[in-house]
């Protein structure tokens, strides 16, 4: 009775059975309350033979409050009562076992191979004495292996056949029998009946499977013969043979004891071969990325050349299959691909030994500038150090930290910070592009600044490792529903809903500022209404979570209900906003009327009356062209009919738009997978992101019109920003800090979505790998963005001086985004280099956890932190992958409906058979005539048909 996991084990093998749901580890009470009903009236019935119960209340604290709990003083006072009621009502030939299957941490998990986990206590009871003697002072520790046949032979049963667990002797001492000769013949009886079983199936393996040690396997054989020899010998003489039994009692012990050791050695054994081949497919393919990257936003790249390469590692690879064939050896699918890979690396690292005799040999194969390398250097070694895993919560903000502070150092060398003459330290490498600053030196430092802080404050946010036991864990990680007083609690509550806020209002504000929030575009419209119902939801299920267990009884149900409707309800409009954003990605506003635009005149201010010929000469061609214009535009609104004018708003910032609207959706599902206090540092990942942005922006010149690409630091600085929010939401690379409350966010109580909750608990874990991820392109659109951190002047053609001085100011509104395109061919380019860019920093993480974990696989710490760091690592990379292509293909979507819609604009005009004019438009405050060779295709298709083409920003 209990626990419904015995059903799913052994269905139908129990004449009796009362199962309970036992998947949320939020209920305490239904399980345990359940056995209670049942148990003591069972145990008064005597019709039975084996009564098994499992509580959970214990178990489920733990994970839900931790074992320090108010909450779990009172399970563990429950529990008392129980074992106490048990053993008022034991008879005489009945055994009582309190035990457990895991122990737990001071955070209330487990799943690891720490004492705390993997330690539980053994209680044995019956009122008859079951031990000759009294207990030790320090407990005796005793594999848990060993329960199974201990219990077996108690009550009757074979040992089971594939158990190779010790009997506890102890337990079969015959205490009433006065001759201590009857208890040791007893133990010996039952450790004689283990071998002989341990032996039997010793012998089956070993016929099966040659992985044991011949030499040892020969040792154990010869020693239990000789134990079973001496034991039939001593039952047929049994009297005055005390000191021989317990000869053959530890003889015995010694097999079983050598058997699980040999047996644990020999299935820890690894494969080098598929070791190696795996770490040569990783290697082969991070080299690739390195590469293609390299030459993707060269002219005339195509793919072309990288099928020589491929078709290298194929021939390779069919060699050695038929090499492997006809000499009868077995084929190995990871041996196969990592000599197609090899093989494809042939041409590449060819051409490397042919340039050998440059001045940089290493230039092609390591492209990127020599900090960035050592700083990924630093990274890839400290995979190799258990110390410095466990440690990369700190670590990876100290590489993050260096970055920042190297791109601020960046800015000063070229120029855009402070005066070079000021530094004479050389520039380690960085390359020096051409263009202009576009920030001053105060707001490249105070972006640098406000940046650290954000991560210094997120780190206050950390889970310690276990093997750290003096660090202690941030007391906000845990839910609110955990905290003990009420004032308390809403102060948090507060500051929850006040994050939550804040995120809403930058978003809003962002939009605002750029100008998107105007469009009348489906998406536009559900962020003005769809988020803020997204984050009073958001906002109501916190409060519902925190107070829960204080709810009066007759509104349990009701609040229940509630907690699973209000997440699905959040998640729901998320899955709407983005599929909105997906139809109709291009928030722009467009306006048609008729008449054709006016170009603004700008009248330069000027006082006083004119006191000589040149004051005439400068303010009466302004007052003369005014009134010129003023005459124009009355006599253009006085025509029936005139030119269609199209204005479209918002261009410049079409594609940015679209990813910050995609992740803040994301992020509003992923916080409520999250405690409620997360929220501060989602705000805080959105700040550091934008921050980041900005000065990566500041230090990335815009070309035109192309190549585009994204240094190697910004995509480094993504990279390391991932992996520290990684551990700023309290998650660690180890299985027992997974946050296994995530599963039931939304998840009525007892259904059993094995799925569904499997991936709530991965999209709780990789919540940061998600939405850097997908929200890496805006590395690539963000200088574009800031190019209107001010108007320029309009630059005039060479010769036309004395023009210049009569014609009216004009301010020149930048292109900003609309500047990608003008070479589509460049923009894919970028797109492709910069993914593979973002592929190669996580994939040689991933190389170096595999090789850490090759190498040091006989460490300690193999399986506590490298594999385990491996597998998070892995699991990382492929959702990364994914949510990259994700993003990427978002920025496709909204490129491919831009087109479209300048396609649309092009028939329309013609189907109207009249001269339209088109305003479209970035962020400034001023309107300007388009130039041709700065317009997309689809623009200078509409220059072609007759459209005039003009640039504005607001409405």
């Amino acid at each position: 009775m209990g626990d419904e996991t015995w059903n799913d084990l052994f269905p139908g093998a129990f004449s009796q059975a009362f199962f309970f749901p036992s998947f949320d580890v939020r209920d305490l009470h239904t399980v345990d309350n359940g056995i209670l009903e049942h148990l003591y009236p069972t145990m008064d019935s005597g019709e039975w033979d084996v009564l098994i119960t499992h509580f959970l209340g214990v178990d489920h604290c733990g994970h839900k409050h931790g074992p320090h709990h108010p909450e779990m003083a009172k399970k563990l006072s429950q529990m008392d009562q129980v074992i106490q009621g048990l053993v008022e009502r034991l008879e005489n030939d009945t055994l009582l076992v309190v035990t457990g299957d895991h122990g737990m941490t001071t955070s209330g998990n487990h799943g690891g191979d720490s004492e705390l986990e993997t330690s539980a206590a053994l209680f044995l009871y019956s009122p008859t004495a079951l031990f000759p003697s009294a207990p030790p002072e320090e407990p005796e520790v005793i594999p848990q292996i060993s329960l199974v046949p201990t219990l077996a032979l108690l009550l009757g049963l074979p040992i089971p056949f594939g158990n190779i667990g010790e009997v506890i002797a102890e337990v079969f001492s015959e205490v009433e029998d006065s001759q201590p000769h009857s208890s040791t013949l007893a133990q010996a009886s039952a450790l004689h009946l283990n071998a002989q079983q341990v032996s039997r199936f010793l012998h089956t393996y070993s016929t099966a499977a040659q992985d044991l040690q011949v030499k040892e396997l020969h040792r154990l054989q010869n020693l239990f013969s000789k134990a079973s020899a001496d034991y039939q010998r001593l039952l047929q003489s049994p009297q005055g043979a005390e000191a021989a039994l317990q000869t053959v009692i530890t003889e015995l012990q010694q097999f079983l004891r050598g058997v699980r050791a040999m047996c644990i050695e020999s299935w820890a054994r690894f494969s080098l071969v598929r070791m190696a081949g795996g770490a040569a497919l990783l290697a082969a393919t991070c080299f690739l990325c390195l590469l293609v990257s390299q030459w993707a936003t060269s002219p005339g790249f195509c793919f072309r050349p990288l099928l020589i390469p491929m078709a290298w590692g194929l021939t390779g690879a069919v060699v050695c299959a038929g090499l492997l064939a006809t000499t009868g050896l077995k084929l190995d699918s990871v041996v196969l691909g990592a000599m197609a890979a090899v093989g494809s690396l042939l041409p590449f690292l060819w051409k490397a030994w042919a340039g050998w005799g440059a001045k940089r040999p290493l230039a092609a194969l390591l492209p990127m500038p020599g900090p960035v390398l050592f700083l990924l250097l630093i990274r890839f070694a400290g995979f190799f150090s258990d110390s410095f895993v466990i440690a990369e919560a700190r670590a990876a903000p100290f590489l993050l930290i260096s970055l920042i502070l190297l791109l601020v150092a960046q800015l000063h060398w070229e120029g855009k910070l402070l005066p070079p003459k000021l530094l004479t330290i050389p520039r380690l490498g960085f390359l020096t592009p051409a263009g202009p600053p576009r920030h001053n030196g105060t707001h490249a430092l105070g972006l640098g600044v406000g940046l650290l802080l954000c991560i210094r404050l997120a780190g206050l946010f950390h889970r310690c490792p276990e093997e750290t036991p003096a660090c202690s864990s941030s007391p906000w990680l845990s839910p609110l529903a955990s905290m003990v007083g009420g004032r308390a609690k809403n102060v948090w509550y507060g500051a929850c809903v006040g994050a939550l806020a804040a995120l809403l209002a930058a978003v809003r504000l962002w939009l605002r500022r750029y100008g998107n929030l105007k469009s009348p575009e489906p998406p536009v419209l559900f962020v003005r209404w769809g988020l803020p119902l997204m984050g009073l939801g958001t906002a109501a299920y916190w409060a519902l979570a925190s107070g829960a267990d204080e709810a009066p009884p007759r509104l349990r149900a009701l609040v229940a209900g509630a907690s699973v409707m209000l997440p699905r309800a959040v998640a729901g409009l998320a899955a709407s906003g983005l599929m909105l954003l997906l139809w109709r990605p291009v928030t722009v506003l467009v306006k048609a009327a008729a008449g054709a635009p006016r170009t603004r005149t700008v009248l330069t201010p000027f006082s006083g009356p004119p006191t000589s010929q040149a004051d005439l000469d400068y303010v009466v061609p302004q007052i003369y062209r005014h009134m010129q214009e003023e005459f124009r535009g009355r006599l253009e609104r006085t025509k029936s009919q005139g030119p269609l004018t199209v204005a479209a708003y918002q261009l410049g910032s079409v594609y940015s738009a679209a990813m910050v609207t995609a992740l803040t959706l994301l992020a509003f599902p992923l916080l409520l997978l999250h405690a409620e206090r997360i929220s501060l540092v989602f705000l805080l990942l959105f700040l550091q992101s934008f921050l980041l942005l900005h000065l990566l922006a500041a230090g990335i010149p815009i070309t035109t019109p192309g190549p585009f690409t994204v240094p190697w630091q910004a995509v480094s600085a993504w990279a390391f920003m991932a992996t520290q929010t990684f551990y700023s939401t309290g998650h660690q690379p180890v299985f027992p800090a997974i946050h296994w409350h995530a599963a039931f966010v939304g998840v009525p109580e007892g259904h059993d979505f094995t799925w569904l909750s499997a991936l709530l608990v991965g999209a709780n874990t990789f919540a940061s790998h998600i939405l850097f991820a997908v929200g890496c392109p805006l590395l690539l659109l963000w200088p574009f963005l800031c190019e209107s951190q001010g108007p320029r002047k309009r630059r005039q053609p060479p010769g036309n001086e004395a023009e210049a001085r009569v014609r009216p100011e004009e301010e020149e509104e930048p292109l900003m985004e609309m500047r990608l395109r003008d070479a589509p061919h460049h923009f894919n380019a970028a797109l492709l280099q910069l993914g593979l860019k973002y592929l190669f920093v996580l994939g040689i993480q991933i190389l170096a956890c595999a090789l850490a974990a090759s190498i040091l696989r006989r460490h300690l710490m193999v399986w506590k932190v490298f594999a385990p760091k491996f597998i998070f690592e892995a699991m990382g990379f492929i959702v990364s992958s994914v949510g990259l292509c994700l993003g990427i293909a978002l920025v496709m979507r909204v490129d491919g409906a831009v087109s479209s819609w300048f396609r649309q604009l092009v028939l329309a005009q013609q189907k109207a058979g009249e001269q339209s004019s088109l305003v479209y438009t970035g962020a400034g405050s001023s309107a300007r005539e388009a130039q041709s060779h700065l317009l997309p295709p689809c623009s200078q298709d509409l220059l072609a048909s007759g459209t005039s083409l003009f640039y504005n920003s607001k409405s």
